[in-house]
């Protein structure tokens, strides 16, 4: 009985530090970010979790396309660094969440949850209005 008491409190306190450093990352635009949750979302809302996905030119459980492996590349060019990802790397869901965390701390590097849901599903000209269905399937799953 102690040891189950003393197991909730440490995973309590966990959860509350989680929870306030995400607070703070979420402010300060921090890299240390936790995408995971909206990430886990956004793939159940693309692909249900089926990493071998295929819609178009969409593929893997976060349903990317070429033009974001592209933007990917040319992103990590442009900081000088070597890795590059490619077509097949859609499929591999590791990779796909790299890829995921790329684009938003290149074009949402203040980590606003809302605009990384509308950036993921319309691109970066991406509308509210055109966007709004997949924001709220997002959403119902993250909250």
């Amino acid at each position: 009985m102690y040891f189950k008491k003393i197991a909730k409190v440490v995973f309590f306190s966990a959860i509350i530090t989680v929870s306030s450093v995400n607070a703070n990352a979420r402010e300060n635009g921090s890299k240390e970010f936790d995408w995971g949750p909206l990430m886990d979302a956004i793939t159940q809302v693309e692909s249900g979790g089926d990493t071998k996905a295929v819609s178009g030119q969409s593929c893997g459980a976060m349903q990317i396309t070429p033009i974001l492996v592209k933007d990917c590349n040319a992103i990590l060019e442009k900081r000088g660094e070597k890795k590059r990802y490619t077509l097949n790397d859609r499929f591999n869901l590791k990779k796909s969440r790299e890829m995921f965390v790329l684009i938003m701390s290149h074009y949402n590097p203040t980590n606003n949850i809302e605009r990384a849901i509308r950036l993921w599903n319309g691109g970066v000209r991406f509308t509210n209005k055109g966007t709004q269905g997949y924001f709220r399937k997002v959403m119902s799953l993250y909250k």
